[in-house]
């Protein structure tokens, strides 16, 4: 951190965090749930989540001002549907997926324990987060088309690689 500059050290971890998880995801899943044991874990788990789903709905504005322009809605009907869709009812999905796949991985002799698997899920999310803001900046500007295919499809390839890393990282040992 140099002197003069805003960015708090959290900040700068988060970010650096989010470039290490391409690198390595395990041992990047590992440092942000060091000290979940006091307790804090879940209010953690939920932070990350809250604030994936928040900056993938900020994401969502170029494309959702597009189609108000060229379909004659409403933008705001549309950022408030987005709005209910991304922090309202995708993190209660997400913490359903994140319970199914922990029980399916203790089927295959996963040890983890539910906040970890749940965390997995939301880091990987947050750490994908550049490629969804990337897609709604593709989809607002550029529109329908092989370039808005290809972002999307990089955007959840990323993300699925992230989430079954840090998964495989936390349930069975591996610190990959």
């Amino acid at each position: 951190m140099t002197p003069g500059s805003r960015g708090t050290r959290a900040e700068v971890a988060l970010t650096g965090d989010i470039l290490a998880s391409y690198r390595g995801p395990g041992p990047v899943l590992r440092r942000r749930m060091a000290g979940t044991g006091d307790g804090r874990g879940e209010a953690r788990a939920l932070v990350t989540l809250m604030l994936a789903c928040g900056l993938i709905f900020v994401g969502q504005w170029p494309r959702l001002s597009r189609e108000a322009h060229l379909s004659g809605q409403e933008l705001d009907m549309l950022v408030g549907g987005a709005l209910l869709g991304w922090l309202f009812i995708a993190p209660l999905v997400l913490y359903g997926i994140a319970g199914i796949s922990h029980v399916i991985a203790r089927l295959f002799g996963g040890k983890a324990t539910y906040l970890e698997a749940r965390m997995a899920l939301f880091w990987a999310l947050l750490a994908a987060v550049p490629f969804w803001l990337l897609w709604g900046l593709v989809a607002g500007f550029i529109g329908a088309g092989a370039a808005l295919n290809l972002t999307g499809l990089v955007a959840f390839v990323a993300f699925l690689a992230l989430w079954l890393a840090g998964l495989y990282a936390v349930e069975f040992g591996d610190a990959a």
